[in-house]
């Protein structure tokens, strides 16, 4: 079969040693794996006293603590987010919004919509949030609770701060974990994203415990199963962060051949997340931006007081946006421009 006895003993050798470097390698894991283990064990003192310190009870704490061990995975996926490349090219926008405002997901948002009418109309006019944005919120963040995350948070969020690269933060959502326990939250109800987001909106758990809401009058914030909780929430999120009611989040616009950028660069620049926001323009007025030929697509522009910035995702010649102030507030939920630009697309969708 293998054409002469001294080929088969070789092949059999170079099996043999194969098997045998396998074996090391897998030793060597797994050696790693009981070292980490064990140093992780040993800053869950730490831990442990910093929560017990922080206000968390002693009976949570100890119904917590021996349960945990270290989760390897989202280390891994927490070192592989982008940003930690080197490269600064920006991807084209019409994709991404192909994906995240796509039939299936307006579809399944107008029903949302329509079967939530009561409840929205309701916390729209305590709140100033708009129906459709609670609506696009949660779409884009579960489709509509469809998917949540299945990570258990106070493993996933004990392993970052064990990692040490953002241990202030990740330790900080764990013991605000802690204390959504001490406030009734179920431990099975902490399931979530790797990197510690839960429920429908997906709030981290200092977010829980500042913003979520009880929207259904039963005394608790369950952004789990309660669409009422879940909407409520979103919209005290966003009137946290400044919401203005009766303005849009922006409006797709036309840019002008030939258009000199240079006259609206934006020469600040930002402390929080400074790549996404060194795309905007400067400021401008309504009023101003007309004066320079940006041509709305579809819809009149805004009143001619309000402030806007100009954003052009996939460069000059396609679909521009002037976006309000109302877009921060998006960008403040999640940092990203064409996540802050699909919930704009896909609220509008929604409410058409």
């Amino acid at each position: 079969m293998w054409g002469s006895s001294k080929t088969a003993r070789r092949f059999g050798r170079l099996c043999v040693t194969a098997v045998a470097a396998l074996i090391i390698a897998g030793a060597g894991s797994r050696a790693a794996y009981a070292q980490d283990e064990a140093g992780f064990q040993a800053y869950l003192g730490q831990l442990r006293q910093q929560a017990l310190a922080d206000g968390v009870s002693a009976r949570t704490a100890d119904a917590v603590f021996p349960t945990l061990t270290l989760n390897d995975r989202v280390i891994a996926l927490d070192r592989a987010q982008p940003g930690s490349g080197s490269s600064s090219a920006i991807p084209a926008f019409a994709p991404y919004r192909a994906q995240h405002v796509d039939a299936a997901r307006i579809g399944r948002g107008r029903q949302t919509y329509l079967a939530q009418r009561g409840r929205l109309q309701r916390i729209e006019r305590e709140t100033g949030v708009p129906e459709s944005i609670m609506v696009a919120i949660w779409g884009h963040e579960t489709n509509y609770g469809s998917y949540t995350g299945n990570f258990d948070l106070l493993r996933s969020l004990a392993s970052l701060a064990y990692e040490g690269r953002r241990r202030t933060l990740f330790a900080g959502e764990f013991i605000a974990g802690l204390k959504m326990l001490d406030r009734g939250v179920t431990r099975d109800q902490l399931k979530g994203s790797w990197a510690g987001a839960t429920g429908n909106p997906q709030f981290l758990p200092s977010i829980y415990l500042r913003l979520a809401r009880d929207g259904d009058g039963d005394g608790r914030a369950d952004i789990w199963n309660s669409p009422a909780d879940t909407l409520a929430s979103i919209a005290n999120y966003f009137a946290n962060a400044g919401w203005r009611a009766g303005q849009p989040w922006g409006v797709a616009v036309t840019v002008p051949s030939g258009f000199d950028r240079t006259q609206i660069r934006n020469g600040l620049v930002s402390p929080r997340c400074p790549r996404v926001f060194e795309r905007h323009s400067g400021w401008r007025t309504m009023a101003e931006w007309r004066a320079l030929g940006i041509a709305p697509q579809g819809a009149s522009l805004p009143a001619d007081p309000v402030m806007a910035t100009l954003l052009e995702p996939d460069g000059p010649g396609a679909t521009a946006y002037l976006l309000t102030g109302n877009y921060r507030v998006i960008l403040d939920y999640n940092c990203s421009n064409f996540y802050a630009l699909s919930v704009g697309l896909l609220a509008d969708a929604v409410e058409r």
